[in-house]
């Protein structure tokens, strides 16, 4: 069945990409919906070829990439350079080298890419190999990023991870053994079952390869997912705030003595080169366009998502619309709320000029609480201090609303 995009919608986007400021960073975000199996915490747009059936495939799916990509070239200036290119999921190493490698060229033969262009991919670490990585290298990625969750097995066994749990540490030096400079590995913290001997254990790891780029999430526990329903029958305790906030530090501390620092709230990097800066992308609302079954895009102040369902998103494009499922055109309030919220979350800090008299006056509340501190030669950005970064969405959220 086809439903037709919104024409307001095709307008929309038409309109914000006709108006962009070709100075503006660009990337691209490339969603692959496949995986071999759902993790319990996953609530992503993720498929497994069980769920999918007959209705879509990896072959259908990249002819639906395809077209997407030539349409975005179509409004976007297709000389107007990339500069960063993140392929996520899913489980994008389910492509291959060789599946990665036709994605990337279907890139290049829409849009120039930057001489310096960033260009990471997911990949579980079962899904690949020294031959994996060494095809990477030579289609031109330059980033890794590797979903490790824990050292520990009970906790990938609660996490339904199915990687072994040496197998993350093992692609970390593969990758770099390929040539790969910029390696990120991924970490989950605060699983129930964890305790603090299981995160120093996943630490010891990860500082024991050449990664230059760490990211800890703490656990969320989404609705609708196999670990919501086991904690809603007592089969798992919840995540504990206290408990979390005391893992973050572990894992600050521990990383900080390793020579990793922080630029974002989650994230820590050894060196500037190593930071991840497509997120960085996101942080500081550059201009983003999401390839790919239920991604999302942002773009002059428009931002819209893709239908979910790769059938469904290939039927729009087949039909010759774009696959868009809705969208929002941000007001002068909504950037101002999205670039508090955003870059407060990173080193560089928030600009003391960005905020109305009301909320400078609130936010230096909170330096007087030493959760902020100003920062520059005259105090001109508010940075989260570390006890702040514990408490950022308060922080912001109170910046913000007086209420």
């Amino acid at each position: 069945m086809h439903v037709e995009t919104d024409p307001g919608v095709a307008a929309a986007v038409e309109q914000a990409c006709g108006a962009v400021d070709p100075t503006t960073p660009l990337g691209l975000y490339l969603h692959v919906p496949f995986c071999a199996t759902r993790c319990g915490y996953c609530d992503f747009n993720t498929y497994t070829a069980g769920e999918l059936g007959s209705s879509s495939s990896p072959e259908s799916w990249q002819r639906a990439v395809d077209e997407e990509l030539e349409a975005a070239a179509r409004l976007m200036n297709p000389t107007r350079p990339v500069s960063t290119i993140f392929v996520g999921g899913g489980t994008p190493s389910l492509l291959g080298a060789a599946g990665l490698g036709r994605l990337l060229d279907a890139v290049r033969e829409n849009f120039d890419l930057a001489d310096d262009a960033e260009i990471t991919t997911e990949s579980n670490p079962e899904s690949t190999s020294p031959e994996f990585f060494d095809g990477l290298r030579g289609a031109g990625f330059t980033r890794i990023s590797l979903g490790m969750q824990s050292a520990a097995p009970h906790v990938l066994a609660t996490l339904d991870r199915t990687h072994t749990p040496g197998r993350a540490v093992a692609a970390a030096r593969e990758a770099a053994a390929a040539g790969f400079e910029h390696v990120n590995l991924d970490l989950i913290y605060g699983t129930p079952g964890e305790t603090d001997d299981d995160l120093h254990a996943s630490l010891d790891a990860v500082l024991s390869t050449p990664v230059d780029h760490v990211s800890a999430y703490a656990l969320i526990v989404e609705d609708g997912t196999a670990l919501a329903r086991r904690i809603r029958r007592g089969e798992l305790p919840a995540p504990d705030d206290d408990v979390l906030a005391d893992r973050y530090r572990i894992l600050d501390d521990r990383l900080g003595d390793a020579g990793f620092d922080w630029y974002e709230v989650s994230n820590w990097a050894s060196s500037e080169a190593g930071r991840c800066f497509h997120n960085l992308a996101y942080w500081y609302s550059h201009d983003w366009w999401g390839i790919g079954p239920g991604a999302h895009s942002h773009v002059n102040g428009v931002r819209w998502w893709n239908r979910k369902h790769p059938a469904r998103y290939a039927d729009a494009l087949g039909a010759g619309d774009l696959p868009v499922a809705g969208h929002e055109i941000l007001s002068t309030e909504d950037r101002h709320v999205e670039t508090v919220m955003l870059t407060a979350r990173c080193r560089s800090g928030l600009a003391v000029d960005s905020l109305a008299a009301d909320e400078f006056d609130r936010a230096t509340e909170f330096v007087d609480d030493g959760l902020l501190e100003l920062v520059g030669s005259v105090g001109t950005r508010l940075v989260l201090t570390d006890a702040g970064r514990l408490l950022a969405d308060r922080v912001v959220r109170e910046i913000l609303f007086s209420g």
